[in-house]
């Protein structure tokens, strides 16, 4: 008999949210969890407000993406758009890095440092500070409304508000002068973009980790579905050792029947203190996101009744195994280091190498022709032959630098600016390009009668002590074609 269609009855197939209450618990792994949550979410707070003088003619703003002017500012490192590479590097790194940690220590990256995971956290100490601990949060959801309730969700709601208002206007002020912005931004003087991304993230901020939490990480993030395929035998991961702890059953069971049970004691601990409510008995999961609180909690409780520690514990699967059939667990270095890991650090450090040797030999000076094309040519009343070309010169340091531009090739050229008079027009020109800028010059080349149809260079020299050279090869156009001069 075939089962009834699910689409056709009335079964629901939605589930509805089953409310999360984590238990606060302290230990190793849960002071662990704090001083990243406190570190990153002072990086992110703190970074845009931090200084770094660049010289009168840059920002002093340490971080700094300046997308009016289209480029990235960190510390002393600064990023123009034709050298994105270097940002596309960083990428490439912070994603061989997630591998690279997801294949050492399992979902680390989740448990610990993942932006969900961070202000999810930080809201669940906010519960707990207006609220009370698990028991008394699921009580005061349970009880009907009052006005003492209404206080605390009043309360609760407020200051989500307030961290996520924080959070939104922190991410603007990464884009230009943190203290110029924030004045305008309470004045009423800033862009409308920057209130409508304030007003965005505050909302998205409020929602996911106020309200969705544990439901991101589950059903909307696609990375758990992805470090799956990361993951093997060799992979630290939170592992309950069913072989230790099965069959479950009381203190008093087993004080009764020595032998009888496993060393778990089923007071669901592990389960309390999830902040995704999963019971890592069941066995790996993608709601579990490796924080290792339900660790500290196991160990505590283990130690109360006189049992070791390690019920659940980062493990490889390979390990517990050893372990099952009574050898002894290998160190954890070994555990870390196997081919795998060894070979995404390779790469990693090999792309951040690269990423170096590129940044410290980059010229910091760049020069770009872009040749008239409509007319290719004219031809002067003293038979000379002229070109135009738009010549854009850069200057990639924080202060005015002299340049000389100089012709390469073309036997007999000349060339002058719309600054420089066609009296003057020579083989080389000497220019001051301003401080971190794009100076565009309009250059008229000449070659003398006859001069056939050719490719020639435009090279660009600092002329300061720092030096520097750039070139850039275009053509010259004449009615005389090269094989036309040849014959």
């Amino acid at each position: 008999m075939l089962s009834p269609d699910p689409v056709k009855s009335n079964t629901s197939l939605y589930a509805k949210r089953e409310p999360v209450y984590p238990k606060a618990v302290d230990g190793p792994y849960r002071r662990f969890k704090w001083a990243v949550m406190i570190l990153t979410l002072g990086i992110y707070y703190i970074t845009p407000w931090l200084r770094w003088d660049r010289g009168p003619h840059a920002p002093d703003q340490a971080v700094l993406i300046d997308l009016a002017h289209r480029r990235f500012f960190m510390f002393g490192i600064e990023i123009w758009p034709h050298e994105f590479y270097f940002v596309a590097g960083l990428l490439i790194m912070a994603g061989i890095g997630l591998f690279l940690i997801t294949s050492a220590v399992g979902r680390a990256w989740c448990g610990y440092a993942c932006p969900q995971t961070v202000w999810t956290d930080l809201f669940q100490h906010v519960d707990r500070f207006v609220d009370g601990d698990r028991n008394a949060q699921m009580r005061l959801d349970a009880a009907p409304w009052s006005a003492n309730k209404v206080f605390k969700r009043g309360l609760k709601w407020s200051i989500y508000l307030a961290i996520s208002f924080w959070t939104g206007g922190a991410w603007i002020m990464y884009f230009a002068d943190a203290p110029t912005l924030t004045v305008d931004f309470w004045t009423g003087q800033a862009a409308p973009v920057a209130y409508a991304t304030v007003g965005v993230l505050t909302l998205t901020t409020f929602v996911l980790g106020g309200f969705m939490r544990e439901q991101v990480c589950v059903y909307m993030c696609p990375w758990p579905r992805i470090q799956t395929a990361m993951l093997d035998e060799k992979s630290l991961i939170v592992t309950y050792k069913d072989w230790r702890g099965e069959p479950r059953g009381s203190i008093k069971k087993a004080e009764k029947n020595p032998g009888a049970v496993g060393d778990c004691i089923d007071c669901n601990g592990c389960v309390n203190v999830c902040p995704t409510g999963y019971d890592i008995r069941n066995g790996p999961d993608i709601k579990c996101i490796t924080c290792a609180l339900c660790i500290d909690e196991c160990d505590k409780v283990m130690k109360a009744i006189g049992r070791p520690r390690g019920l659940i514990d980062y493990a490889t699967l390979e390990d517990c195994e050893a372990e099952r059939k009574g050898e002894a667990p290998r160190p954890i270095t070994k555990a870390l280091f196997h081919t795998r890991t060894l070979v995404y650090t390779g790469i990693w450090a090999a792309i951040g190498f690269a990423l170096l040797f590129a940044l410290g030999t980059r010229e910091r000076i760049d020069i770009k022709v872009q040749k008239d094309r409509n007319p290719p040519y004219t031809v002067q009343s003293s038979g000379e032959i002229r070109n135009d070309y738009t010549v854009k010169l850069l200057n990639m340091q924080a202060r005015p630098r002299d340049m000389q531009v100089r012709l390469e090739g073309l036997p007999g050229g000349k060339f002058w600016t719309n600054d420089i008079p066609r009296t003057q027009a020579a083989r080389e020109l000497t220019v001051k390009v301003p401080a971190d800028r794009v100076e565009p010059l309009r250059v008229y080349v000449v070659a003398p009668d006859g001069t056939a149809a050719q490719g020639f260079l435009f090279q660009l020299k600092a002329l300061d002590e720092e030096g520097g050279e750039a070139k850039a090869e275009v053509k010259f156009d004449s009615p005389v074609e090269a094989e036309e001069q040849t014959q």
